[in-house]
């Protein structure tokens, strides 16, 4: 009987100490060898359905005008030239999508922060909804999101509009994570454990009180 009250308690203390763990699937942009496609992000464009992840040998990079390739991230582009002239006469727009899968967590208790950069411009949206924007290839800007998550299947978007130019006009996106949490959905069994341990206490209470 003391073990079963025992167990309930440690039930009940693993549901309000969830510990929060890291978002599987927040995956920096790049990871792959250059000039591979990207493994995580899906492109979406007039140009290429496919996003690349770029070299150091060509131009922008080089040069210094985007920001220099890292291990730990690299820009992803729609071309495998990453230096080819992109949308000489009409603005160019180019979705990169990024999906992750939070089955079996509380999708309210999710939050995340990052920085991104982009040629030109970039829209960011969580399942739709816009949470960030900016301009600029040469520093990084700030991103996070404390709610809008979804049960199961979640999906980023970072739709990127290239300006329209005659010549020399690549485009390209970087994207980094700093920090991400989220709290796992307790199995059904601590629940059951927690429900008959306490029940036991209080068959137990109302003898006592009896007597």
């Amino acid at each position: 009987m003391k073990h079963t009250i025992f167990a309930a308690a440690l039930a009940l203390a693993s549901i309000s100490a969830a510990h929060a763990d890291a978002i599987n699937g927040l995956y920096n942009t790049g990871l792959g060898a250059s000039g591979s496609a990207d493994a995580y992000y899906s492109l979406s464009s007039a140009v290429s359905s496919t996003a690349y992840t770029s070299t150091e040998a060509a131009w922008p990079i080089n040069d210094g005008t985007w920001l220099h390739n890292t291990e730990t991230s690299k820009w992803i582009t729609p071309l495998l030239d990453q230096a080819q002239t992109l949308d000489p006469s009409v603005d160019g727009t180019y979705t990169y999508k990024l999906s992750f899968d939070l089955t079996g967590y509380n999708a309210s208790t999710a939050s995340f922060t990052g920085h991104f950069a982009a040629d030109n411009a970039v829209t960011i949206k969580l399942n739709g909804t816009d949470i960030a924007s900016g301009v600029g290839f040469s520093s990084w800007q700030d991103f996070s999101a404390s709610s809008g998550f979804v049960a199961g299947q979640n999906s980023l978007e970072f739709v990127v509009t290239n300006y329209r130019q005659g010549s020399g006009n690549p485009t390209g996106l970087r994207v980094e994570f700093s920090e991400s949490n989220i709290t796992a959905v307790p199995e059904p069994e601590t629940y059951a454990m927690l429900v008959g341990g306490l029940a036991l206490v209080g068959a137990i209470a109302r003898r006592r009180k009896q007597k």
